[in-house]
């Protein structure tokens, strides 16, 4: 059995989790928010990470990889090597340089703090430069890499809609709309997989805020 050990407010446990249900796969979730990790499973104490019957795996592309490699039916990687590698390149691109610029906004976005105004300039320069680039790859035919659903789609599905709302919050426009993106988040708003990872994540941010409330 498999153990998904995390937080669903988390998009990066919610990329793993969407793998999981879109392969079919049973598995158990437990709760671990940050500080209260298992560091002999996640020894730097991030989420999300994967108990397995061979031991822990932490990392989320790893994990994700891991289950593919375990479990390859249904597919979430093309068997080209070529073509996976494209899929793995736009999970990273998203991640790297979509993902991880716009989190510099969400202290101020999500979590009531504040940031520089050199830091929403350098976030601002730096996305408007990336997503042009991200359009070049993405594909949106109708999957974010092609014709087939994909793991780059359980990473697209959970970090896109972050970028669009910091975007819209420090901005005031969503920098990904010039792109293929509402309509795309739309479509894969109708996967029953999507919909329950939604729903859980929903409840999940609703106690993390009751939690630092207090």
């Amino acid at each position: 059995m498999l153990t998904l050990c995390g937080f669903a407010a988390s998009n990066y446990y919610n990329k793993v989790k969407l793998a999981l249900l879109e392969k079919g796969l049973p598995f158990t979730e437990e709760l671990a928010w940050v500080g209260e990790t298992d560091r002999s499973a996640t020894p730097l104490g991030k989420v999300p990470y994967l108990r397995t019957p061979q031991g822990p795996l932490s990392e989320s592309t790893v994990i994700a990889d891991y289950i593919e490699a375990a479990h390859p039916q249904p597919a979430l990687l093309p068997a080209d090597p070529f073509a996976a590698a494209k899929v793995r390149e736009l999970i990273q691109f998203m991640e790297l340089y979509l993902e991880m610029v716009a989190r510099k906004l969400y202290p101020q976005v999500f979590f009531g703090a504040s940031v520089s105004e050199s830091t929403r300039t350098q976030v601002d320069e730096q996305l408007r430069k990336n997503i042009a680039a991200f359009g070049q790859l993405a594909k949106f035919s109708p999957y974010v890499a092609g014709d087939s659903f994909t793991l780059a789609d359980c990473a697209a599905i959970v970090h896109l809609p972050q970028v669009s709302a910091v975007t819209r919050a420090i901005y005031g426009r969503d920098y990904l709309a010039d792109l293929p993106v509402p309509a795309y988040l739309a479509r894969m708003a109708e996967r029953p997989q999507v919909q329950r990872m939604k729903a859980d994540r929903k409840t999940n941010a609703a106690a993390m805020q009751a939690r630092q409330s207090h």
